[in-house]
C-alpha cells in the first residue's frame, strides 16, 4: 500500500509539471501537487524512506 501511495505521488508530480508548462488548468493542478506532497510527507512521517 505504501508503494502505491508513492507511485501516485510521483504520477501527480509529473502531471503537475506537465500541466504547469503546457496548460493553464487553474487550481486543479495545484491541488494535485499538494496531494502528492502530502503523500510523500506521510511516508516520511511513517518512518519509511522515500
Amino acid at each position: 500500500m505504501s508503494s502505491l501511495l508513492y507511485l501516485i505521488a510521483v504520477i501527480l508530480i509529473i502531471g503537475w509539471i506537465f500541466g504547469f508548462f503546457v496548460y493553464s488548468a487553474g487550481g486543479l493542478i495545484h491541488v494535485l501537487l499538494v496531494l502528492a506532497v502530502v503523500a510523500v510527507l506521510l511516508r516520511l512521517i511513517g518512518g519509511r524512506s522515500v
